[in-house]
């Protein structure tokens, strides 16, 4: 028989050797699975080493394809020339060539021989008519609900959205507006049922298979805003935030707030996980997208100023404005314009102190007097709708010439679109956007005679051959009247 002890000591020996066993095994263990955690570490490595980088692009994204229609050194003489910017020259002469306009002065103004000149005696030439505010393409003709593509009314912001990648090309409206309207250059926005729309784009309206060949070559984005009752009564109705104007405040503050924050993230070195609508904000923050607001009300218009100072971003143009007249020395002040109609009022609470004299008010303190459509039939008339807020100003004692009536509707929407240098007047160097008038372009009986798209001849009432007619209305009844 073994002692006790004895057996102790043997079991004591027995559990070390197998303690030592096990570490022995498992040592091997732990280094086969960092071998061939190394190997995969290693493997990994070579496959990222051969396959692509894929990042999505910031810069040039959608960019402009458009290029001029083949255009002609042409020369209009003997027409009266308002010039855009407030000039008028009688019995005066326009020279393009290249796209641009070559020079533009009196009956003496020297032209190339051997180049088209048309006879513009009894007529007028403006520079392109362009309207600020459109919906062209995003709400096209015919107005169904399958076109409905202008409102992502789904959130109170959705600045994220671009409004071209709504746009129709094919939008019969746009040959309208050439045709009726002299429209050469034209703004389209998002609806107005969201306090952050989302971007607008600036078009040349030209013929085009695809939004981007419209798209205005080196024009900025603009961003829709809203303010009053359309953001308030389509959320307030869901039950949720905003119902109420301190609501559509409080919504619109905390959105900018959290794209400064945004904003700073990007520019430090940590960066940010990219975010689509808080870039487009940023890009505001930044002056690179210009701001315009729906807005109705005066006591609103002086607290969206004061909230973009707040934070930082400027309000390039109020749209609808019907109250603008009660704050034209604000407005002048923070060099704001007013896009308004001549006398659309009184259809909802928020219009129903609109008066007629809004752009005679507006202009006689010095502000900026835009006149928009927001139509697809008033895109058409905007030179009608300019000579009735004229003529409204006269009938109370305030004169304001044609010249500058002209302004409201080429120069000044330019300005507020923030393409001025390229367009918008009749000066050297500008593209060459022109319009030849039958007659007083403020008068309810004058048409486009002629017009012209970077040089290019694109309209001619007496040429059936040159009025553009969309893919879509060919073979439709009516095809290509623009009457």
């Amino acid at each position: 028989m073994i002692p006790l002890n004895t057996m102790r000591a043997r079991f004591n020996a027995l559990a070390t050797l197998v303690s030592a066993l096990a570490l022995v095994a498992g040592a091997s263990v732990a280094d086969a699975q960092s071998r061939d955690k190394d190997r995969k570490r290693d493997k990994d490595k070579d496959e990222a080493a051969e396959a692509p980088a894929y990042a999505a692009k910031r810069e040039g994204v959608f960019p402009s394809t458009y290029k001029p229609y083949p255009n002609i050194a042409t020369a209009i003489r003997g027409a009266t020339i308002y010039d855009g910017k407030g000039g008028k020259i009688e019995n005066g002469v326009v020279f393009m060539s290249g796209g641009k306009i070559v020079s533009v002065g009196g009956p003496d103004t020297a032209i190339p021989a051997d180049i088209a000149v048309f006879d513009g005696t009894g007529k007028f030439v403006t520079p392109g008519i362009i309207d600020i505010h459109s919906h062209l393409g995003d709400y096209p003709s015919p107005g169904v609900e399958a076109h409905s593509d202008g409102n992502e009314a789904t959130s109170p912001t959705t600045p994220e959205v671009w409004a071209e990648h709504s746009v129709w090309p094919q939008d019969p409206g746009f040959a309208r507006a050439l045709a009726n309207g002299g429209i050469t250059s034209l703004q389209i926005l998002p609806g107005s049922a969201n306090l952050m729309g989302g971007r607008s784009v600036t078009l040349k309206n030209v013929p085009a298979r695809t939004t981007q060949g419209m798209k205005f070559p080196g024009a900025p984005y603009g961003f829709k805003m809203a303010c009053g009752e359309n953001p308030k009564r389509v959320y307030g109705a869901r039950g949720r935030m905003p119902s109420t104007r301190m609501g559509n405040l409080a919504v619109n503050r905390e959105r900018w707030l959290s794209a400064i924050d945004y904003a700073n993230d990007q520019a430090s070195e940590k960066g940010a996980k990219r975010d689509l609508g808080k870039e487009t904000l940023a890009g505001v923050l930044k002056g690179e997208i210009l701001v315009h607001n729906h807005c109705y009300r005066a006591d609103e218009m002086a607290l969206v100023m004061d909230m973009a100072k707040e934070m930082g971003y400027k309000v390039s143009a109020f749209h609808h404005a019907v109250e603008a007249y009660k704050i034209g020395d604000l407005l002048k002040e923070n060099d704001v314009c007013s896009a308004i109609w001549a006398d659309w009022y009184g259809f909802k609470m928020e219009s129903y102190d609109g008066i007629l004299e809004n752009a005679a008010f507006l202009q006689r303190e010095g502000a900026c007097v835009v006149i928009h459509s927001d139509d697809a039939n008033d895109i058409q008339r905007l030179n009608q709708e300019a000579r009735k807020a004229q003529k409204a100003g006269q009938r109370l004692g305030i004169e304001i010439s044609d010249a500058t009536v002209i302004q409201w509707i080429t120069y000044n929407a330019a300005k507020a679109m923030g393409i001025e240098e390229m367009t918008g007047s009749l000066e050297p160097g500008k593209m060459a956007d022109v319009v030849l008038w039958n007659g007083d372009p403020l008068s309810v009986y004058s048409r486009p005679d002629r017009v012209w798209v970077d040089g290019a001849l694109l309209f001619d009432a007496n040429d059936p051959k040159r009025r553009p007619v969309s893919d879509f209305e060919l073979g439709q009844p009516g095809e290509g009247d623009v009457k």
